[in-house]
């Protein structure tokens, strides 16, 4: 018995079994246990706040460093989904604009119908746009090929006259624009029986923007306003292609009356251009021979 008394696990079981009649007893109303444990709350009671509230910041602290990993990596998530839905509307604007180019130029092809139509993109201009030559993206290879004294014309994809083809390498070609002051252009006055004459690149108005008209009959009337287009005379640029407006006319000079021209095309803005090469149609003769 005695070594029972003194036995550890005896003593703690003892231990165990006053604090659960202690904890039970505290349970019942009007218990006196609930009075003798009362000075024991009001002194572990300040700790046991203190132990919580530290415990609740902690876990506030760890909810807050979760939580910021959590936005962290949505706000990743949503900035790749935005730089995709970015990347697509780019490409689809970019599909946009190809397939109104494409219009446009299904639009050439039917107003001028014996010309074979070329797409080309403009590699780069020079400071002066207008009065160097612009590198295209196609060249022999492609199909430009430049017979010797030939020329092609270059429309933008409104159909108005940008220049014309005269070179081309086996990957790049070259042209040289309106306002240059080596093009000329036969043009008229864009009305039944229009008036004729020539548009010409000059040294002094292409500063302006703007070309010389000459070779006007005085006995024609031509004024501001007025829409010029080529002709068709010389067989270079087929009749009917767009060139600009009339600025001004210069009567002073009877034997020589001049004018103005702004063209409608914008080198600056233009990325795509259109070459027209004539339609050649090959014909076979065949040779028949009859047996007698």
């Amino acid at each position: 018995m005695k070594k029972l008394l003194k036995s550890k696990w005896f003593i703690a079981l003892v231990v165990l079994l006053l604090l659960a009649a202690f904890a039970i007893l505290s349970l019942l109303p009007g218990s006196p246990v609930k009075k003798l444990l009362k000075p024991v709350q009001m002194v572990t009671s300040p700790a046991q706040s203190g132990i919580k509230s530290a415990g609740d910041t902690l876990s506030d602290f760890w909810s807050a460093i979760t939580d910021g990993i959590a936005i962290r990596e949505e706000n990743k998530a949503l900035k790749e989904q935005i730089a995709d839905l970015r990347y697509h509307l780019t490409q689809n604007e970019e599909a946009a604009l190809r397939y109104e180019e494409l219009k446009d130029a299904l639009h050439i092809k039917d107003t001028f119908s014996n010309y074979v139509i070329y797409g080309a993109a403009i590699l780069s201009r020079e400071s002066d746009e207008w009065f160097s030559t612009i590198r295209l993206n196609v060249g022999t290879t492609d199909g430009i090929v430049l017979a010797e004294g030939h020329s092609y014309p270059v429309l933008d994809v409104e159909m108005n006259l940008v220049g014309r083809v005269i070179e081309s390498s086996d990957t790049e070609s070259r042209v040289l624009p309106l306002l240059h002051e080596g093009f000329a252009v036969a043009g008229k006055v864009n009305e039944v029986n229009g008036a004729t004459f020539m548009v010409v690149g000059d040294a002094e108005l292409k500063r302006q923007g703007l070309c010389l008209i000459k070779g006007i009959d005085p006995d024609v009337r031509v004024e501001a306003g007025m829409e010029i287009v080529t002709s068709g005379d010389g067989g270079l640029f087929p009749e009917g292609v767009p060139i600009g407006v009339v600025e001004s006319v210069d009567y002073s000079n009877p034997l020589d009356v001049t004018a103005t021209l702004r063209p409608y095309s914008q080198i600056g803005k233009l990325e795509d251009v259109f070459i027209m090469i004539p339609y050649v149609e090959t014909v076979e003769e065949t040779e028949s021979t009859n047996v007698v």
